[in-house]
């Protein structure tokens, strides 16, 4: 049966690969994200979308509430909205302290806040038994992320899910992590990456490849999948061997 799949940041990246591979199997699908304008351009076939600021209380309300309206249940929630801030204005003023708290503080927004918002949101609307709840996460959770602020973020996610993990366990609804390294063709690294940090990147895995969203997206389907219902409270790694964490 076709099930109800629910995806922040589905308009670019991870999220709409991940849509993509749903949506190929018949899924209903609902893409989240705050420009209206690249959710409807996203392309995934029959999907159905919603633009809000999940890092936003009252916008929150109104995503549960449309849930709550167009699909009723939600069988896999997927997490992948988050970034560094690159679409934040900047700081105003010079003043270096200032500018940590910005950092910190919107880093926390996008991948921490919006993640939790949204699943205590719609924690009551997961199918039980066989729901779903996955997080994207970062290599960065794991080796840092250069300012320490997005990093830290992600790394957030992990004792979130296993906490979700054993307070939905009972349900039959499972929570896991999915930890990607380098990702091409994704916005979180802007237009361009500079060829001196791909090759170094690159050098780090032991596949000798960069990876790909549709990486991230098979194995955020294969944990969404029934033969992973005993897969909870975990944090998958897809980076190339580049990062073997515990």
């Amino acid at each position: 049966m076709a099930r109800n799949v629910v995806i922040s940041g589905g308009g670019t990246g991870i999220g709409r690969a991940a849509a993509q591979v749903f949506a190929a199997e018949g899924d209903r699908v609902l893409l989240l994200g705050r420009r209206a304008e690249v959710l409807e351009k996203a392309g995934v076939p029959g999907a159905s979308t919603y633009a809000a600021d999940l890092a936003d209380v009252d916008a929150v309300r109104g995503v549960v509430g449309f849930v709550e309206r167009e699909l009723g249940t939600v069988d896999v929630l997927i997490h992948s909205a988050g970034g560094t801030g690159q679409l934040e204005p900047a700081v105003e003023g010079g003043d270096a302290l200032d500018a940590v708290a910005h950092n910190w503080t919107v880093n926390f927004r996008l991948n921490l806040l919006t993640a939790a918002l949204l699943t205590e949101g719609l924690k009551e609307r997961l199918a039980s038994p066989g729901g779903r709840v996955l997080f994207v996460s970062s290599i960065a959770a794991y080796r840092g992320s250069g300012s320490g602020a997005y990093g830290a973020a992600k790394a957030g996610l992990h004792p979130y899910a296993h906490d979700l993990a054993r307070e939905l366990g009972p349900r039959g609804i499972t929570a896991n992590v999915v930890a990607p390294g380098y990702v091409e063709d994704t916005e979180f690294f802007g237009a361009a990456i500079d060829p001196a940090r791909r090759e170094r990147l690159v050098g780090d895995t032991v596949t000798g490849r960069a990876g790909t969203p549709g990486d991230i997206a098979a194995t955020l389907h294969w944990l969404a999948s029934v033969g992973a219902g005993h897969v909870t409270s975990q944090v998958v790694q897809v980076n190339g061997g580049a990062e073997r964490g515990h």
